[in-house]
């Protein structure tokens, strides 16, 4: 299936051949794709990145309860950034079977740089409302439709196949080191910013613009990527195309919808923390930071683990990592006080790093190469329609409360765990 593979996974950007990691050993293996000039100079572009992602999360999300004081408008922003992601997410895994890889990263990246220093010049001036952020979300998920799958594919081109949970987990393993210090200072440069109020989030948005601008200069010293000649009469016919192989391909669909499921019942609590922070535990924007930061800590730890393990029983992994997920938000959503929701979010970490590196790596390694982009693209299309489910899960918030919307999501991801490891023996069994 995976024929295509080796010519461009064994070569860096330069033609030579690359260097390629140790096969076994903790700690040696956990490390080997960084040993490939290539994937350090996207690893370091994609930390820049990711920091700004990081403490945007933060940043937005306060921001919105401030001016707002609502959980209903909380999870407007996320439908407003999937509105954009599930319109165009296909045509972004066109794009990333057309085009350099490396060409769509460096328009995005600048982009995103753009709207970050706009914003933050808008919030100083005052000028800021709600509908400016939702206005604000929909023009990043129209950036992110297009660039996503370039972003994940990407990595089939730096990596040879053997590596590639390696560095799929060591990305993922970036992104958690982020989230050990991007939500700390999000709240401490809310807290110091310029100006009190709704002003003082300037400053973290003109934080975001100088770490996108970095991300972009980076993303320069990558080598050019190969592309990948699809036939087609236009960009629906090859959209078609993809469509029809993941139809026929049984277990790429087994693996997109237990994706959908595990993000559908996992990912709102994101977008709800403030809620949690600020009317359950009552704690201030600095104390959410941390919390974010120490779920980075449980994250880290399981990207690293994933990054050691072999190339085995992948399938019972995921599962297990869903489950981890599962016990580990019903004990957040029901943490009776914020010092008892810095021990549980660990949990949540690990098996949310799990869940998301082994989903990626069984949907790229189970997936031909010039269909890539357009499967990854039905990926991240996902994520975009899962917003739904945060927008959803907000107004029950804004009725039941925030924990039973939550814990109820919890306890259902968990028990669908149970039975997807019983029932369903065709993931399990996946390498």
């Amino acid at each position: 299936m995976m024929g295509g593979m080796g010519g461009m996974g064994g070569m860096r950007g330069d033609g030579g051949v690359m260097d390629r990691g140790p096969g076994g050993g903790f700690g040696l293996r956990t490390f080997s794709s960084l040993r490939v000039a290539a994937y350090r100079v996207f690893w370091f572009s994609m930390m820049a990145q990711m920091g700004a992602m990081n403490v945007q999360l933060v940043v937005r999300s306060l921001l919105m309860y401030e001016l707002t004081g609502s959980a209903t408008w909380l999870g407007a922003v996320a439908l407003a950034n999937a509105i954009p992601t599930i319109a165009l997410s296909l045509y972004g895994g066109v794009i990333a079977d057309r085009l350099r890889k490396k060409y769509v990263l460096l328009v995005g990246q600048a982009l995103f740089f753009v709207l970050a220093l706009v914003t933050g010049v808008v919030i100083f001036l005052g000028e800021v409302t709600p509908w400016y952020l939702l206005g604000y979300g929909f023009m990043q998920g129209i950036v992110q439709a297009m660039i996503m799958p370039s972003r994940q594919g990407i990595l089939r081109e730096l990596v040879d196949r053997e590596n590639l949970m390696n560095a799929i987990s060591l990305n993922a393993g970036g992104m958690n080191i982020n989230r050990l210090f991007a939500p700390v200072a999000a709240g401490l440069l809310v807290e110091v910013g310029w100006g009190v109020g709704v002003s003082a989030y300037a400053l973290p948005y003109f934080f975001m613009a100088g770490l996108y601008l970095v991300a972009t200069i980076v993303t320069l010293f990558l080598p050019k990527t190969g592309t990948v000649t699809i036939k087609g009469s236009g960009a629906l016919a090859d959209i078609g195309s993809g469509l029809q192989y993941i139809r026929s391909n049984p277990t790429l669909v087994l693996i997109l919808l237990t994706t959908f499921v595990g993000v559908v019942f996992s990912m709102p609590y994101m977008f709800l923390l403030p809620v949690f922070t600020k009317d359950v535990w009552h704690v201030g924007a600095g104390a959410y930071g941390v919390l974010m930061s120490v779920s980075g800590i449980g994250a880290l730890v399981g990207s690293l683990v994933i990054a050691s393990l072999p190339n085995k029983r992948r399938g019972v992994l995921y599962i297990g990592s869903m489950f981890i997920t599962g016990i580990g938000l019903t004990l957040l959503a029901f943490s009776v006080s914020y010092q008892m929701a810095l021990f549980v979010i660990v949990l949540v970490g690990v098996g949310q790093a799990g869940r998301m590196s082994l989903s990626n790596t069984l949907v790229q390694y189970y997936t031909e190469e010039a269909y890539q982009g357009r499967v990854l693209s039905v990926y991240m299309l996902e994520f975009g329609l899962t917003s739904f489910s945060t927008f959803f899960v907000a107004l029950l918030a804004d009725v039941t409360g925030a924990p039973w919307a939550i814990g109820g999501c919890a306890i259902a991801l968990t028990v669908l765990s149970v039975l997807a490891y019983v029932a369903v023996p065709r993931l399990r069994k996946l390498d």
